[in-house]
């Protein structure tokens, strides 16, 4: 599977550009601003139906239009398909498969897998709980439907208990059968979510710990610990006991959107105690152990999109992951680095074909 070439009308800082692509390795060098990452967000839009990086469709108009396009050509198990995004302000979004709209935005995820590596996932080891919980549930929901839809109802299960926490603290009444019938929802949908996060975090551990200890050639110890209350003890039987606190509380203190997923550096957390690099390093070394878990559910390599991975990190890290992108363990690639020197490198030990760009004045330039 790989993106044979990309049509942009009206997107971010492009009027409009066509640029075909290699089916091995695509490079985009250029000053920051140029709009490199912009072309790695429309791919991004073609797998996801919304931008990596934010989910306010009119933001990526270019500023002087009202409309954008978006249209990539794939081959996709040695058959053409056309995918195509196109949004107008104040209109619904449209998504078409070979000219056929989808009904639903929801049924083509998971169509053509991608895995994006980017400055802005440091959120993932700096920010909350929450945002490790939406990068578990984010890679089970492409593939596991029933996964998403236990999720949507547990979530709204949660909304409406909490609504009559929040309501007998107002009025003093409390529907015992009611908050019942929502802790049985909860402990249904919960337990099964705790169960495949589980499987996929013993699934993608050993593959994580596995690239990190390439990049920093084996000098630094890793781990990912799954932190759950259903660990400890089953969710009804949780949910009873919290009952009394929930109701001083005025919302629902246990169940699996409590959930944490330890990011440690040995055995510190590495948010806290973790060098640039290493962040950076822990944070890649993830990402691909993303792209290895989704190739052996889809049974074909993701697409994978780099943008200025190479910042921050020690010329030793840097040769690892050269190393790895060069091994051809992957499908096709995008990278995106201000630094033409430092890509040269990465080129000069690929085997085969590979695609050069520099981005310049909201222009494409193919430098081989």
């Amino acid at each position: 599977m790989y993106l044979q070439s990309l049509s942009l009308l009206n997107f971010k800082n492009y009027t409009q550009i066509d640029v075909d692509f290699s089916s091995k390795i695509n490079c985009f060098t250029g000053n920051n601003g140029v709009g490199k990452t912009n072309i790695l967000d429309s791919i991004y839009y073609l797998s996801f139906c919304k931008s990596f990086f934010s989910s306010i469709d009119s933001m990526n108009i270019n500023h002087s239009q009202n409309f954008f396009v978006i249209n990539g050509e794939y081959q996709l198990h040695d058959k053409p398909e056309q995918i195509y995004c196109g949004f107008e302000q104040g209109k619904k979004k449209k998504f078409k498969r070979n000219k056929k709209e989808y009904d639903k935005l929801a049924d083509h995820i998971g169509l053509i897998p991608l895995v994006m590596i980017s400055p802005y996932d440091i959120n993932l080891i700096l920010g909350g709980s929450e945002e490790r919980r939406k990068f578990i549930d984010g890679i089970i929901s492409q593939f596991d439907r029933n996964y998403l839809y236990d999720l949507q109802n547990y979530n709204r299960a949660l909304t409406q208990r909490n609504h009559l926490l929040k309501l007998y603290g107002k009025t003093g009444y409390f529907d015992v059968d009611v908050v019942d019938l929502y802790d049985n929802q909860l402990a249904e949908f919960g337990n099964r979510i705790f169960e495949k996060r589980k499987e996929f975090i013993d699934n993608i551990g050993p593959v994580f710990q596995k690239f990190f200890s390439h990049i920093s050639q084996g000098k630094e110890e890793v781990q990912l610990n799954y932190e759950s209350q259903l660990q400890q003890e089953s969710f009804d039987i949780l949910l009873a006991n919290s009952r009394e606190k929930d109701k001083m509380a005025r919302y629902t203190t246990v169940g699996i959107h409590k959930d944490g997923l330890d990011l440690l550096l040995g055995d510190y957390p590495l948010r806290k105690l973790g060098s640039q690099g290493q962040q950076k390093s822990y944070l890649v070394a993830l990402k691909l152990a993303q792209f290895e878990y989704i190739q052996m559910l889809c049974g074909f390599k993701p697409i994978l999109l780099l943008d200025d991975i190479f910042d921050k990190l020690d010329s030793e890290r840097v040769e690892q992951i050269i190393k790895l992108v060069a091994q051809n363990n992957f499908g096709q690639i995008f990278i995106t680095d201000t630094n033409p020197a430092r890509l040269n490198k990465v080129l000069e030990q690929i085997e085969g074909e590979y695609f050069h760009y520099l981005v310049k004045d909201e222009m494409l330039t193919k430098l081989n």
